[in-house]
């Protein structure tokens, strides 16, 4: 009887150690992004049926949505294999770096490059090359620079957990640290040209919300840069609208060369929080969702809506392919609304859909959680923050169910600031959840904490 009690005993440790290596080897196989993934629903689910609240209404708070991450090292543990041609101080700006390879965390990148990373990235180049211009002169990098130093650049982000693609994903090349086409890159031909006092007063500090509609420093920033263009040495060709689109792009090259001014003069945090206040301005004017084809949905909700079921069946399987581009803001979610109600009335979709189907500007952002909710990224600059206990977060607007609002061509007006909705840019925050690779990790041990106990009460 007690060989049979021991046998007994045996196999079910030997059952309980294979679960545990199982669970274990599981987890150690699966990466991030992986628990991301089959965390982050695709599909509507309930979500067109959740009661409306109308705009004018209190703004539910702000949930952080954390990453998988706690578990695994946040930094390589190999140096970056820097070229030994570039003058950049990264030990200046460590913290600056720092926050970037956060907000550009590998997993992650893809998903926030429209709205953190990559604002992050272009403010950090800036500002790199801003701090280097008090010791060199020189408002921009030498051409043949230009590609070591990003170079560098990508190898000291990778190694504090950064994606591995980050030039790719946000666009940037080695001339992004050049002049380009500005004719001035001198700081002492800079400040004999522009008037520094009007660009320095109207930018050292910012309103991140008033300045996207007064555009006070924007404006400074547009005079500042159109003087620079002026001093090319083929002043004719700034003139007649053949050459026009030549004389946007210089424009805009100087206006790239005035910021890195402007960062000279700040430290780097705070030049940090005018840049993203700048960029975010820009951010929010456009959707980045790309709307395939709506055919299908032409067919089931034009002339009339004669089937409503069908019709709010088709909305909900043309969202459902939205919902898996990438996380927007809620006044991207807003310019994506209206965007798509004006394609749907091309298609003599005249009724309300967004209305009958429930639809709100969350449909338009990815769904994230047990309850398949869009998360809505605040309007403000933002970014993701580590904590070795929870991991990577970002805020994430879980709770904010404005209707879509369908859109009218006759009222429609080309500036975000006259919107009539009553958007929150900064919700109130509520406390932290659980990390999401914590959870998986606390399943498996309750199961095996369960099974043990089981296995003890046999005894």
């Amino acid at each position: 009887m007690s060989a049979g009690v021991s046998l007994k005993h045996s196999l079910t440790m030997l059952l309980l150690e294979l679960f545990m290596f199982l669970a274990c080897f599981q987890e150690c196989l699966s990466t991030p992004t992986d628990h991301l993934k089959s965390y982050m629903s695709t599909e509507r689910g309930t979500v067109a049926f959740l009661p409306e609240i109308t705009p004018s209404a209190s703004p539910q708070p702000f949930l952080p949505l954390l990453a998988p991450s706690p578990l695994t090292p946040f930094t390589n543990s190999t140096i970056p294999k820097l070229s030994g041609l570039c003058m950049l101080n990264f030990t200046a700006t460590q913290n600056l770096m720092t926050m970037t390879s956060i907000d550009c965390w590998a997993a992650f990148a893809p998903l926030l490059a429209n709205v953190i990373c990559c604002p992050q990235l272009h403010a950090t180049l800036v500002i790199l090359v801003g701090q280097l211009s008090k010791e060199t002169g020189v408002l921009a990098i030498n051409r043949t620079l230009a590609k070591p130093c990003l170079s560098d650049i990508e190898q000291v982000l990778e190694g504090q957990g950064a994606g591995e693609n980050l030039m790719q994903v946000c666009s940037i090349h080695p001339s992004n640290l050049t002049e380009a086409s500005c004719p001035v890159k001198d700081v002492d031909e800079f400040e004999n040209t522009v008037n520094l006092s009007e660009l320095l007063a109207s930018c050292e500090k910012i309103d991140s919300v008033k300045e996207c509609c007064d555009q006070v420093c924007q404006g400074a920033i547009s005079d500042a840069a159109t003087r620079l263009a002026l001093k090319a040495s083929d002043p004719l060709s700034m003139d007649g609208p053949h050459v026009l689109p030549e004389h946007s792009t210089r424009v805009n090259d100087c206006k790239t060369v005035v910021l890195r001014w402007l960062a000279s003069k700040l430290d780097p945090y705070p030049a940090k929080e005018i840049l993203r206040g700048l960029t975010s301005c820009n951010v929010n004017k456009v959707c980045p969702l790309v709307f395939p084809n709506m055919k299908h949905v032409a067919n089931s909700c034009g002339n009339g809506i004669s089937n409503p079921t069908t019709c709010c069946d088709a909305m909900d399987s043309y969202v459902s392919h939205l919902q898996k581009q990438t996380l927007v803001t809620n006044l991207q979610a807003l310019d994506c609304a209206t965007s798509l109600g004006l394609k749907l009335q091309k298609y003599n979709i005249t009724k309300n859909v967004y209305s009958l189907c429930h639809i709100s500007l969350k449909d338009f952002s990815l769904q994230v959680g047990s309850q398949v909710s869009g998360c809505l990224l605040p309007s403000l600059p933002s970014d993701a923050t580590f904590d070795k206990l929870s991991g990577i977060s970002f805020i994430c607007d879980l709770n904010d169910n404005i209707p879509a609002p369908w859109p009218n061509p006759s009222l429609l007006t080309a500036s975000t600031c006259n919107k009539t909705l009553r958007i929150p840019a900064l919700p109130a925050a509520t406390n932290a959840q659980s990390g999401l690779y914590n959870k998986y990790v606390t399943v498996y041990l309750l199961i095996a904490y369960s099974m043990t106990i089981m296995m003890l009460l046999q005894f």
